[in-house]
């Protein structure tokens, strides 16, 4: 029987960046996601932004990070890129144990549980090396609730605080009329026609 792990979303998306303080006026100040906790030393800083009240999106600082190429969405590269890893939230520290034992009895590659203060994590690959993190939270230590910084050196841009600061993106005077709005179909479209792969599913719906 295979394990049932409780996910719970994706816990923080880790992307790199030379650039912090341009990276907080975007993310921060134009997409308006908060600026909810920081790490850093000479020559690292780590960074989260909350996307929503169970997601991140978070960045490392380092000196010698370049910007990618500019490439269309989902076109193949080589070289540079900005991606990390990627960590999903399980509900509880006995989730990632489950996780560990599963990868293990697989002969999968699998870290030690590892107490990062907020998160508990394991790390491991996927087949084609696709670095994941499994992170269960802290009970009694909410970063979104209650921000900190722990960058021993922060940026001045970052010292403003968590929330978004005004003042340094043009100003939007209204929002795009109505009859201005324009929908283009996407490929996703193609989905809304196709049959549903849930057969339980049907079944109980031809059922009620």
């Amino acid at each position: 029987m295979r394990p049932q792990i409780r996910y719970t979303g994706i816990n923080h998306l880790a992307m790199a960046t030379g650039n912090m303080d341009a990276t907080i006026r975007f993310w921060r100040d134009l997409l308006g996601m908060r600026l909810i906790a920081g790490l850093g030393r000479p020559g690292y800083r780590h960074y989260f932004f909350e996307i929503a009240p169970h997601d991140m999106i978070a960045f490392f600082e380092w000196p010698d990070v370049e910007p990618l190429p500019e490439k269309d969405h989902g076109v193949p590269v080589k070289g540079p890129y900005a991606f990390d890893h990627i960590a999903f939230e399980v509900a509880a520290d006995g989730d990632l144990w489950t996780l560990k034992r599963a990868l293990e009895a697989a002969e999968i590659w699998v870290s030690e549980v590892m107490d990062h203060g907020f998160i508990h994590s394991i790390y491991t690959f996927d087949p084609n090396q696709i670095p994941i993190e499994f992170s269960a939270p802290v009970p009694g230590v909410d970063l979104r609730r209650h921000p900190r910084m722990a960058d021993r050196q922060p940026t001045p841009i970052a010292l403003e605080g968590a929330d978004p600061q005004p003042g340094h993106w043009p100003p939007v005077e209204a929002s795009t009329a109505k009859g201005d709005r324009r929908i283009y179909p996407g490929e996703g479209r193609a989905l809304a026609a196709a049959p549903s792969t849930d057969i339980a599913l049907d079944n109980d719906t031809d059922s009620l």
